[in-house]
């Protein structure tokens, strides 16, 4: 039927601006028959006057009103005089009471009445003095009824408003606000993204393809007793491609497709999460098959009772135990799939967690040198690159970067190559780009003085001489003395992508990291502040040895780490006071043995490391051709030849 056609069982639906004009159109009907049909409106003179008129015996009645308004009635004789004929009443209906001909407000009353009184028994007159107090009964019930209109105004407004936005369309319906928020693709919906759009990711990508495939091809499956998973969950850092997998399984699969975030459960009023959460699957299950996408789902699918003192999580508890029914209860159709997307799946509900709710759990790890150019083919697509460009390069110069991260290194060459006036984006403006993002941006005007130039100089180059002689630490890749950010030197390294660390490569890269203050004591016999980060690095590394992965011979094969998240150490810790001191004691001993251990190597190399420090100092910037032609070829050189 088309959108034209009128149902004609169909009840108008009830316009509330009607209900704003039978309001003014009441307040306007009293005005006009209490003020117009009422009487007609008295004449108004001045004291003087008044005086006057009763003075020659036309007053028959004077009314004193609320102690400062008089209403002069006249006498029937006194009507008739021309100069009183202008008051005679002309209405169409005949009023409910007679109206005074004259009024005046006056000022002292004391005297007022004296005034009257005199004239009166002066001229021997039957003039009546009365007094009388009125009250606006319309006037004051109208005023004790406007905060109550103003407030039902105010309550159809937002009743609108809310219906209007919640998606559910039945007009001005309150009940609205529990409708689901999810957004809706399906067949009519025209959307782009596809796996060929998603890069790297060859583990999952394998693990949603499948699920894809059964919803196209559920006889592949179900021949064999295979079930349809019931859910997929994607964990992984931010950044990673978790979100985008997700419109990728949007842009191929041929079933409608429901997507929301978990903050969109989450409303001010009691019990909107929950009904949201059952719409959302009623209407999941009216298009079935179907897949319903969670980003997200740590904003309602946090460990129940945790932490909770003041019961102020209950409405969003209430929330998860809903999906909790919905995803695996009785009446559960098991043509609808849930993927949900977190980077906290430590804090999840481990009900939530189960086999039959989320049957897979799909890691999303950060790409590694193969994925990372796979993903820089994607992304420089749209990107006029120069000809010479080496994508291999790139994908080594990014270590730990996600699919975010390239994407914005991409964008930000782009910039700074037409920023240039460049015609193409070529090998350096990536490098900037790099730099921009890992270091800051390069600030050459900021002061500083020879002697902290000097010294930083040093600092820098002892990180150089340092990682360039030891077989574990990182190789170098540029060392630069222009203040970028909030340091005033930096040095990049192309670390190794390992699986796993061996305590020697630990020591050697936290060796290389005190590398600068090394070279302060020995060049100058002082050392500075300028060590923090490093300090702070070091520091984390050994901690980390010693509590976490257990490769201190002191303290043994212990670690205090929880992996579960639950653990949360406050005033209390898992081990003695005696244990804590050699914590303690061996942490220190770590660093001091690295710490001495580059001292010494510097020392040995003085003349070097003072060369290198003067071809810093001379062209501020130097790459790892700059330390081959003092230091030669280094030792351990076979990982960067592969």
């Amino acid at each position: 039927m088309s959108k034209d056609n009128k149902n004609p069982n169909k009840k108008p639906k009830l316009n509330p601006y009607w209900i704003y004009g039978v309001v003014i159109t009441i307040f306007l009907g009293m005005q006009l028959f209490y003020g117009g049909f009422g009487g007609q409106s008295s004449a108004t003179i001045t004291p003087s006057k008044f005086l006057d008129y009763l003075d020659q015996g036309d007053v028959a009645k004077v009314e004193i009103v609320n102690k400062r308004e008089a209403k002069v009635y006249l006498t029937k004789e006194a009507v008739e005089k021309e100069v009183h004929k202008a008051t005679k009443p002309n209405n169409i209906l005949p009023a409910m009471t007679p109206s005074p001909n004259y009024t005046f407000e006056f000022g002292d009353l004391q005297n007022f009445e004296k005034e009257i009184n005199d004239t009166i028994a002066s001229n021997n007159l039957t003039t009546e003095l009365k007094y009388k107090t009125e009250e606006n009964l319309w006037g004051n019930f109208l005023i004790s009824l406007l905060p109550f209109i103003l407030i039902i105004g105010v309550w159809i407004f937002i009743m609108r408003r809310m219906s209007s936005g919640s998606g559910g369309g039945a007009g001005g319906q309150i009940f609205n606000i529990g409708k689901s928020k999810a957004r809706l693709f399906d067949e009519k919906t025209d959307i782009k993204t596809s796996f060929r759009d998603v890069a790297g990711l060859e583990g999952a990508k394998e693990e949603v393809q499948e699920i894809v495939d059964f919803l196209k091809n559920p006889e592949k499956y179900t021949s064999l007793g295979g079930k349809i998973p019931k859910g997929a969950l994607l964990v992984g850092q931010p950044g990673t491609g978790k979100t985008l997998l997700a419109k990728a399984v949007a842009g191929e699969a041929q079933v409608p497709f429901f997507s929301l975030s978990g903050s969109d459960f989450v409303e001010m009023f009691v019990g909107v999460g929950a009904s949201r959460v059952r719409d959302l699957f009623k209407q999941a299950k009216e298009k079935s098959p179907s897949i319903i996408f969670i980003d997200e789902i740590d904003a309602i699918g946090r460990a129940r009772g945790k932490s909770n003192f003041s019961g102020s999580n209950d409405e969003r508890e209430n929330t998860l135990n809903q999906l909790l029914t919905e995803m695996d209860g009785f009446g559960t159709n098991t043509n609808v799939i849930v993927l949900a997307a977190t980077n906290r799946a430590d804090v999840l509900d481990k009900a939530l967690m189960r086999a039959g709710r989320f049957d897979r759990q799909i890691f999303v790890d950060l790409p590694d040198v193969r994925e990372r150019k796979e993903i820089f083919e994607v992304h420089l697509r749209p990107i006029k690159q120069s000809e010479t460009l080496d994508i291999d390069f790139l994908a080594k110069q990014t270590p730990g970067f996600s699919g975010a991260d390239i994407a914005n290194v991409c964008n930000e060459a782009a910039l700074i190559a037409a920023r240039h006036g460049k015609k193409a984006v070529d090998k350096q403006d990536f490098l900037d780009a790099v730099d921009r993002i890992v270091g800051g941006l390069e600030k050459k005007n900021k002061i500083i003085t020879p002697d902290e130039k000097r010294a930083v100089a040093y600092h820098e180059a002892g990180h150089a001489t340092i990682s360039w002689m030891l077989e574990h630490a990182a190789p170098l890749v540029k060392v630069t003395i222009v203040p970028r950010g909030q340091s005033l030197g930096a040095a990049w390294y192309l670390p190794e992508e390992r699986l796993i660390v061996r305590p020697e490569q630990m020591l050697d890269e936290m060796c290389a990291a005190l590398g600068g203050r090394a070279a302060e004591k020995v060049i100058f016999d002082k050392i500075s502040t300028g060590a923090l980060s490093d300090l702070e690095k070091v520091t984390k590394q050994a901690r980390a040895m010693v509590t976490i992965y257990g490769l201190s011979d002191k303290v043994g094969n212990l670690t205090y780490y929880d992996s579960s998240g639950q653990t949360e150490y406050g005033f209390t810790k898992p081990y003695s006071e005696q244990t804590a001191e050699l914590i303690d004691n061996e942490i220190s001993n770590i660093i001091e043995t690295q710490y001495k251990r580059a001292i010494s190597l510097l020392e040995d190399n003085k003349d070097k490391l003072t060369q290198l420090a003067e071809v810093l100092l001379e062209k501020e910037v130097i790459f790892k051709d700059n330390l081959e032609k003092i230091f030669g070829k280094r030792p351990f050189a076979k990982d960067e030849e592969e």
